[in-house]
């Protein structure tokens, strides 16, 4: 089984569903992980946004996809 490069931090997807379960944990992995990515508008709006819709929609996405929800590209 070859290894899967995941969102935060290339944590395991078991584990990244866990870490995005807990709003406070998804925000903060969230954001950083964005801002390693070199998107610095992209962490800000985390940040700011990260408390709602963002949150679900990144619970949802780890779940399905194993993969984080990106608003923006930028």
């Amino acid at each position: 089984m070859a290894l899967e490069k995941n969102d935060y931090f290339g944590l395991g997807r078991f584990v990244s569903i866990i870490l995005a379960i807990i709003p406070a944990t998804s925000l903060v992995c969230g954001a950083v992980t964005r801002f390693m990515e070199g998107k610095i508008l992209a962490g800000i709006l985390r940040i700011i946004l990260g408390w709602n819709v963002i949150w679900l929609l990144d619970l949802i996405f780890v779940i399905f996809t194993g993969r984080i929800f990106r608003l923006l590209n930028i």
